[in-house]
């Protein structure tokens, strides 16, 4: 079997790293798989690089100057189709397309003429809105008839000047529900909901869960971790996760807040580059990165509850990390994060309110992080696996082909 991933990146991030663990594991079961993607590089050797670097930069100037995202890099999707067409994939899978490497029509008319069997993993919503990768914070659901005046012009994907939701809809439309057949995978239970309301209901819909490497992401114990990192070890401390802290997200005035309200004998860590570490207090010790997965779960794993302040996840890899290593979660009741957290590894509380998440981490400091520890490591086990999740998986591409085994 021979497998054609096409993603914004190979490699990095969460979605590049789940492509590199599907062909790993297609690799080892004697399978072929390329790897087709936009942004960065990669060490991935069956890797094709769509686009140039200035090609590239110029879809950014476009997309934001004309409000279209998905419309330029002719020249890289066309030598694209050429590549496809060259090793004659028996299955592509899709994921992320937004992020200024492909050029939508050009690739979907192809991909409409091929027939070529299809699956695509949503990481996001883009796919089914008229612009948007997420929409709940601001409670607009036009999608689910017709995008239109959308509330989030400047947001990812920006556009400086115009809104083109009304015809960017209309174009994704068209192009993506024309395929002759195709399997859509949501990462979650919550967006399975949301795709089924959309124009991809056409399609067959399998919801497949994100997965962690519970072999990395364990409990390491205290370890050496409070003295590389110069954090008191005598604290209960509270964890915070994420790729960068900007002083008008809500998620980091959320964090201030919080800081204000929790007792002497805790802390916070906040792991994540920010703009400015003159407007943390003293109770907020700051790690800009830690390097490599293993150091990430021993930053869980010395933490006494991960807090997780996002509330537009369609899954919430975080969450499920710190399950992994044994250490509670406190969520917000927004998207996906209450699914991924299961019963009984810490609390759900309302969106944005800072009163009742100090009240749930004062009912894990009452208990103790081992209340929770095996239940947690458990969720991950049973619903998280990584061999589990990708062999599902594989066995769509299977059942698209008619494989026996």
């Amino acid at each position: 079997m021979k497998v054609l991933m096409i993603n914004t990146v190979s490699g990095y991030g969460s979605t590049g790293s789940i492509c590199e663990d599907i062909a790993s594991v297609l690799e080892d079961q004697g399978h072929e798989c390329f790897i087709a993607y936009g942004q960065l590089t990669t060490d991935y050797a069956k890797s094709y690089k769509i686009g140039t670097v200035i090609e590239n930069h110029l879809h950014n100037v476009g997309s934001r100057l004309l409000g279209k995202q998905g419309y330029f890099t002719k020249n890289g999707t066309h030598k694209l189709v050429s590549y496809i067409q060259e090793i004659k994939p028996d299955v592509i899978h899709l994921h992320n397309l937004h992020g200024n490497y492909l050029n939508l029509q050009i690739l979907f008319e192809y991909l409409i003429e091929s027939g070529t069997p299809l699956v695509w993993t949503l990481h996001d919503c883009w796919a089914f809105t008229g612009k948007c990768a997420h929409y709940t914070d601001v409670q607009c659901y036009k999608w689910q008839t017709h995008c239109y005046a959308c509330p989030q012009v400047k947001k990812y994907p920006p556009s400086l000047f115009f809104d083109r939701s009304n015809e960017m809809y209309d174009d994704k439309k068209k192009w993506f529900t024309n395929l002759s057949q195709m399997t859509v995978i949501p990462v979650s239970n919550w967006l399975a909901g949301e795709v089924k309301k959309s124009f991809l209901n056409k399609y067959t819909i399998s919801r497949i869960y994100n997965w962690i490497d519970h072999d990395t992401f364990k409990d390491f114990g205290e370890q050496n971790f409070s003295t590389v990192y110069n954090i008191d070890s005598g604290k209960f401390t509270i964890l915070l996760v994420s790729a960068s802290w900007h002083s008008n997200d809500p998620k980091f005035q959320d964090a201030l807040k919080l800081s204000k309200i929790i007792s002497n004998d805790m802390q916070i860590v906040m792991i994540g580059n920010i703009e400015d570490k003159k407007l943390l207090p003293q109770n907020i010790k700051h790690i800009p990165y830690v390097h490599g997965k293993e150091e990430l779960a021993k930053a869980y794993s010395f933490s006494d509850v991960y807090v997780h302040l996002s509330t537009e996840d369609t899954f919430g890899k975080v969450i499920a990390e710190a399950l992994s290593c044994g250490t509670p979660a406190i969520v917000y009741d927004s998207t996906a994060c209450p699914e991924v957290l299961g019963e009984n590894c810490g609390y759900i509380v309302e969106k944005r309110n800072v009163e009742q998440l100090s009240g749930a981490i004062d009912k894990i400091k009452e208990k103790g992080r081992n209340y929770f520890s095996d239940s947690c490591r458990k969720r991950v086990i049973e619903n998280f696996d990584y061999y589990t999740n990708i062999n599902q998986t594989i066995g769509i591409y299977k059942d698209i082909l008619g494989y026996d085994s």
